[in-house]
């Protein structure tokens, strides 16, 4: 791992091993089994929340949302109109109908093509600096709605399928809870009585507490933290959130039979249970060869959960409260490779974004006849990022203050993107 990489997220070392602490504890069955079967009512969803899509490995957005037919740079498959402005690739037929909802920004220009510093750009908003770690998309958003959140049992950042960026400076009271597209914590053995388990989560309770009053630097207290979340959790009905079974067959095949689809329905549940940032990976779009057969094994997938997602959040009433984005690290080169693939490329691409008081429907900006530069005013991470902070209710003017002392806006001080905004 590169060492600018950040903690990428609560995973069972911070989430299970401070709960253990040196014995031997794991999660009993009741908390990972019963607790995810209980049925509860879900709490009805009054603010804000956010759905990441995060297609890890850069996907060629040139093949996808800003296609070239004709030139020397297109690829294989051929543009379809759409519900909205613009075309989109034939691959994604189910999403085309659902594209007045979304918006395609064509005009992102950034500057990191590497996948470790893309991804942790596209994340932050920063670029990555070895002196401090960033905060994520997730973290920013659970801390800068948590007073909105005194319901909620369950983490407010939960990362479907795969890791996330971690908290950076917040701390790890809010970094990304990690699930399977099954709702399951990796390696989380089932072999501890209820009653034996709150006895030790009582006395690692009390040597947390003394870790604190002994000033030890801020450690204990964010361990401290994860120990009353777990518990809030462990006898939380809030659970069922995770356990995408309990839906109808009908809506599971509507999302598809994979883990992205399971993780698309999966998030729905969790932001119609009240949690603010919901992201669901799906990686595999590292495309230096055979690109375009890559496409059309993975864009269907993508075309059936996305669709279902956007669709089944509209028809709830849960849309306009819940900004969904599609993006990766970065885009891929207009130019076809000598192994039919594409390599990496930052300088010109897109992302999709919508729902949440976003505009619906509109292809903002635009690159030039083979898709090599961007034509109108560039977007960044930090423009982006600013924008759905805004979307949200959260203000720009917001600053941290990082470990290092100093200063930091939201999103390193970027932009609204023009016309991305209702």
């Amino acid at each position: 791992m590169s060492h600018f990489s950040t903690p990428r997220g609560m995973n069972r070392r911070h989430f299970l091993n401070h709960l253990a602490g040196a014995s031997t504890l794991a999660l009993p069955a009741f908390t990972l089994t019963q607790a995810l079967t209980t049925q509860a009512a879900t709490l009805k969803h009054n603010h804000k929340s956010c759905i990441l899509l995060w297609m890890g490995g850069g996907p060629p957005s040139i093949d996808i949302w800003d296609m070239k037919p004709g030139a020397p740079t297109g690829g294989t498959y051929k543009p379809i109109s759409t519900t909205g402005e613009g075309q989109i690739t034939e691959l994604l037929p189910k999403v085309a109908q659902q594209m007045h909802r979304l918006s395609i920004v064509r005009s992102m220009s950034t500057r990191e093509a590497d996948h470790e510093r893309g991804r942790y750009y596209m994340h932050t908003g920063f670029v990555p600096n070895p002196n401090v770690q960033h905060p994520s998309y997730g973290s920013v958003v659970a801390h800068e709605l948590a007073n909105e959140l005194r319901e909620l049992e369950i983490p407010p950042y939960v990362s479907i399928g795969g890791a996330s960026e971690g908290p950076g400076f917040l701390g790890m009271a809010y970094a990304p809870f990690q699930v399977d597209s099954n709702g399951r914590v990796r390696n989380v053995k089932a072999n501890v009585e209820e009653a034996r388990m709150m006895d030790r989560m009582k006395l690692l309770g009390l040597l947390e507490r003394r870790f604190v009053r002994e000033n030890r630097g801020p450690s204990p207290t964010e361990h401290a933290k994860v120990l009353e979340n777990t518990l809030s959790l462990l006898t939380s009905s809030q659970m069922q959130a995770f356990q995408v079974e309990s839906e109808t067959q009908k809506i599971r095949d509507t999302y598809g039979n994979t883990n992205f689809g399971r993780g698309c329905l999966m998030a729905r549940r969790l932001v119609e249970t009240g949690v603010p940032f919901v992201e669901v990976n799906l990686g595999g779009w590292d495309l230096h060869q055979n690109c375009f057969a890559g496409l059309q094994q993975k864009l269907p997938e993508v075309d059936q959960a996305m669709s279902a997602l956007i669709e089944d959040l509209a028809s709830r009433g849960i849309l306009e409260n819940t900004v969904v984005m599609w993006m990766g690290e970065f885009g891929r080169t207009p130019r076809i490779n000598g192994n039919a693939g594409r390599d990496h490329w930052a300088r010109s691409w897109s992302v999709v974004a919508g729902g949440g008081g976003l505009a619906a429907g509109k292809v903002i900006g635009a690159t030039n006849e083979d898709g090599t530069q961007v034509t109108t005013d560039p977007h960044s991470s930090e423009d982006l990022m600013a924008t759905i902070c805004q979307a949200m209710g959260i203000s720009l003017d917001k600053k941290f203050t990082a470990t290092n002392g100093r200063p930091m806006k939201i999103a390193g001080g970027g932009k609204v993107i023009d016309g991305l905004l209702e």
